[in-house]
């Protein structure tokens, strides 16, 4: 169970992101002048790029708190980074102990 919910949170941000970008296209469209600043967003800060979008206003941007959340879930998606590489690696040197 537990390596389902890891599943689940490691999937829904890009997940939710596509179906904005699907559904919504003006959304992204609004937040992003170009195409490839969401899809490295997709790839490598989803949860950050999600909320980017979310919260941005046409013609204003991110005011105020946004930018505290926005960056909150940089963080959180850096921690991601950071605990799956650490955990690759950790997994190698195991695997040479053998």
């Amino acid at each position: 169970m537990g390596c389902l919910f890891a599943i689940f949170a490691g999937i829904f941000p890009r997940f939710a992101l596509f179906i904005i970008w699907l559904v919504r296209p003006n959304f992204v469209d609004a937040a992003f002048d170009t195409w490839i600043w969401p899809l490295l967003g997709l790839i490598f800060f989803p949860f950050a790029t999600l909320l980017y979008v979310i919260f941005y206003t046409p013609g204003i941007g991110l005011v105020g708190w946004e930018w505290f959340w926005v960056g909150f879930a940089a963080l959180l998606d850096l921690a991601h980074l950071a605990s799956s590489s650490y955990a690759s690696a950790r997994r190698r040197s195991m695997s040479r102990d053998f």
